[in-house]
Order: structure tokens, then sequence, then C-alpha cells
């Protein structure tokens, strides 16, 4: 899942694994809470930092998949070369990109770690989609928002997708 910090990506994502786990499905989610406090602490948020923390993920989520888990991969990603590039690691017949496509506006207005804010007094510089550049997915395989639809529809309209994309089993119920 791609997206502007705030978008909801990490949201829909504990949703959609505690949906899938409900209905027996291995599933995990990786984002950069988790992922930065341990196996990518070394690493900032330098456009190199941000290349290879999305390398190291997407080496972690193909042995995750090697495993048989279906794992929700949560992170801004700006850059679509760096996407593509986890979509090789990862193997493109097991890779589905997500876009989270909720507008700056509302992932402002939402600033839940107060980034935005830091951002705009100059605390925080390079901050994607404000001064650093995020490239939106030009065919993403799902494009959602968090803006307006209730968070149990968008975990549905995912999960719909995914199954009519066979990454998902029929006979999971919805």
């Amino acid at each position: 899942m791609t997206g502007l910090s705030g978008s909801g990506k990490s949201t829909l994502a504990v949703a959609l694994e505690r949906h899938l786990v409900s209905q027996g499905q291995l599933a995990f989610v990786l984002d950069g809470d988790n992922v930065r406090h341990g196996l990518n602490g070394d690493l900032g948020f330098s456009p190199a930092d941000r290349v290879e923390n999305i390398r190291r993920v997407a080496h972690v989520a193909g042995l995750m998949a090697d495993a048989g888990v279906l794992t929700l991969v949560s992170f801004i990603s700006p850059y679509r070369a760096e996407r593509a590039r986890a979509a090789t690691l990862i193997g493109p017949q097991r890779f589905v990109e997500v876009y989270v496509a909720t507008p700056l506006a509302v992932c402002e207005a939402r600033d839940p770690k107060g980034l935005y804010a830091r951002a705009r007094r100059g605390e925080i510089r390079d901050f994607t989609g404000l001064d650093a550049p995020y490239e939106a997915p030009l065919t993403a395989a799902i494009e959602v928002s968090t803006a307006d639809a209730p968070l149990s529809v968008t975990v549905q309209t995912v999960v719909g997708r995914l199954r009519a994309l066979g990454h998902l089993p029929r006979t999971a119920s919805a």
C-alpha cells in the first residue's frame, strides 16, 4: 500500500489483516512503525535511505510470501521506480500495488503524528507531499481513498479486488 502520510494506509492494512485472519488467511502487516524500530532502525529519510528502506522491506515481504503469509506492506514509498523494484523482488505475480489515494488536504487535516504541522513550521525538511515528491502510481491494481467511505467498506473493496485478481481464495467469505 502506498500513499501520503495520514492517508490511512496502516489503518487499512491492520483492518485488512484482522479481516483476513478472521477468515483463516495467514496475514501480517509490515509498516514504517514496526520496521523502522528494528530492521530499518539505522535508516533516515534521505532519498537513498528511502530506497534502501523499501528494498529491505520487499525482501522481507518476499520471504513471508514464500512462507505462505499474505503480507500487507504499508509504506509511503514515494518513488515509482522503487515500487517497481519491490514488485520485481517480491515477484510480479505476488505483488499487488494498492494506492490509498486520500487527498493531501485530508491527510494534512488528520495529521495523526503532527508531522504536517512540524513540516509546515520548517521543523521537518523534505516531507513527502509538501517539499519532497510523491509519485502517485499510474496504474495501481487497486485504488481506494479513505476520505469518505467507512473503513469497513474500504476493507470490503480491497478484499473484493484481491479476490477478483486471484490473490484470495473465492471460498473465503467477504
